[in-house]
């Protein structure tokens, strides 16, 4: 399953390992792919899109569907 998202308040690279540690939780095989610059999230895991948010979300981000 791929998922994308937007996360207006990831802004440097420890944003994105908190993302990918908080993913990699629910599924150690997921791959994440973060863009700074457009601050979107793609995500492929065998994890529901609503739980990947979910779990982004309780790292502290602003996350929304793209």
């Amino acid at each position: 399953m791929k998922a994308t998202f937007v996360v207006h308040d990831m802004t440097c690279n420890h944003c994105v390992q908190t993302i990918t540690r908080a993913v990699q939780s629910l599924s150690a095989d997921a791959r994440v792919q973060a863009d700074l610059a457009s601050h979107r999230v793609t995500i492929e895991a065998p994890v529901d899109a609503s739980q990947l948010q979910q779990a982004i979300a309780a790292e502290g981000y602003d996350v929304q569907p793209a």
